[in-house]
């Protein structure tokens, strides 16, 4: 059954959460975008070691369950695995959720939690 329209006709952007040549690349693509003033909330988060699992948790909650207009959120693998639980537990459709790899770190098809939801359904 397809989600109702209301559930997704206001969301028209990706949001990224991801090392500093990710987020670098995506935005040079034309994905970046601040809301307006007094808010002007980013719809990135560059993660580097000195960023906590607790701010990356914080811009993965605010992406997922505050921000009304995210469609899609990419996070770098790596990065996710730093939040593991969080994001095995996530489970909308709306935003979507896509681990990509990064730069240093290639994907790893057996942690990504969709493709762990997928092989489940087809009793894998």
């Amino acid at each position: 059954m397809a989600a109702p329209a209301s559930e997704y006709k206001d969301r028209q952007f990706l949001a990224v959460i991801g090392d500093e040549d990710s987020c670098t690349g995506l935005l040079l693509a034309g994905v970046g975008h601040v809301t307006e003033p007094p808010a002007s909330q980013k719809n990135f988060l560059v993660v580097d070691a000195k960023t906590s699992n607790a701010d990356i948790e914080a811009a993965f909650d605010n992406f997922v369950e505050e921000r009304n207009d995210i469609a899609i959120l990419l996070i770098n693998q790596h990065i996710a695995d730093r939040i593991r639980p969080r994001v095995d537990t996530y489970t909308k459709a709306f935003p979507s959720l896509l681990e990509i790899p990064s730069k240093d770190h290639p994907y790893d098809p057996e942690k990504d939690s969709v493709l762990k939801r997928v092989r489940r359904l087809f009793g894998e």
